[in-house]
């Protein structure tokens, strides 16, 4: 559980320094230089995501099971991860309605997959992992919009949009039906017996 703990440390630490400090953060990279300053935010980042996966899988060893999770909660994770790929793809499709809109629907996109793995799943490295991301993602997001207001002066493209539901629904198909299980283990649409 300590290096679940430490990788969130890390991780998400390093991606809340312009929700927390911005103006330090400014101030680092003017006198390291944007290459050193990505170098180290890049260096922490790969260690601090190493550590989380790490330390995650060995939670999932000697689970600590704080509650019990109804059958419903995993049809409605289902359908939020769906939501959850659609945010993320449009993040990188220009001029689709939800970035328009949205302006930062990958940090939503987070929020939202944190969301539903919280309501699925029921351990102690659960609520760490999965509630350490959707407090960051809620924070990241106010940040963002505080720095950032939304832009309405870019039209949204009918075509853009459908695109980034299309590529959205099949990236989440495809990783439902094989990635998951492949990655992480877990079928997330194959029943689970209860525990006793």
């Amino acid at each position: 559980m300590q290096a679940l703990i430490l990788g969130l440390v890390l991780f998400l630490g390093i991606h809340s320094v312009r929700i927390f400090a911005e103006d330090w953060r400014t101030a680092r990279r003017a006198a390291m230089g944007e290459n050193a300053w990505k170098g180290i935010y890049s260096v922490v980042s790969a260690v601090g995501l190493g550590l989380i996966i790490w330390g995650y899988g060995q939670a999932r060893q000697a689970p600590v099971v704080l509650w019990d999770t109804p059958t419903w909660t995993r049809h409605f994770a289902a359908l939020l991860t769906l939501l959850s790929f659609v945010l993320l793809v449009a993040a990188y499709v220009p001029r689709n309605a939800l970035k328009v809109r949205l302006q930062h629907p990958m940090i939503l996109g987070v929020k939202v997959w944190a969301l539903s793995h919280l309501l699925a799943n029921n351990t102690l490295a659960d609520l760490l992992l999965f509630g350490g991301f959707l407090v960051w993602s809620i924070l990241c997001f106010r940040s963002a919009r505080r720095r950032e207001p939304v832009a309405t002066a870019q039209a949204p493209s009918a075509v853009a949009t459908s695109l980034t539901v299309a590529i959205g629904a099949g990236a989440w198909a495809v990783f439902a039906m094989w990635g998951h299980a492949a990655l992480i283990g877990v079928r997330p649409f194959v029943a689970v017996a209860p525990t006793s």
